[in-house]
């Protein structure tokens, strides 16, 4: 199981930081992505870690803003998203796979509920 919390109301500007922890199963050994969706949209890929050697991707609309990382005693992946816009308003989901990166939706096995952000004035 999967678990997100850490979303909420932030002005345009600011900062969040999302928590994915497992339960049931050592994280540390998947993949773990970042996907979000928005009202009308297709869920997207925005950022990955991989298993192997914690390479990352990140989506050109988050990257240099968001900041993916992993902490196996905790068996959690983070999310770190600063200079939030209005346009990142969306419920943002973590999802598990086994193997490397990838940022298709339809490669991840395992997905967490959801945590609503939102960046408004």
């Amino acid at each position: 199981q999967l678990v997100e919390s850490g979303g909420g109301l932030v002005q345009p500007g600011g900062s969040l930081r999302l928590s994915c922890v497992a339960s049931g199963f050592t994280l540390d050994y998947f993949t773990v992505g970042w996907f979000r969706q928005a009202p009308g949209k297709e869920r997207e890929g925005i950022s990955c870690i991989s298993s192997s050697d914690d390479s990352t991707y990140y989506a050109d609309s988050v990257k240099g803003r968001f900041t993916i990382s992993r902490d196996n005693a905790k068996n959690t992946v983070s999310l770190e998203m600063n200079g939030l816009k209005p346009e990142d308003t969306a419920v943002y989901y973590c999802a598990s796979r086994i193997g490397g990166v990838v940022v298709a939706r339809r490669h991840y096995d395992y997905w967490g509920q959801g945590t609503q952000v939102t960046v408004s004035s």
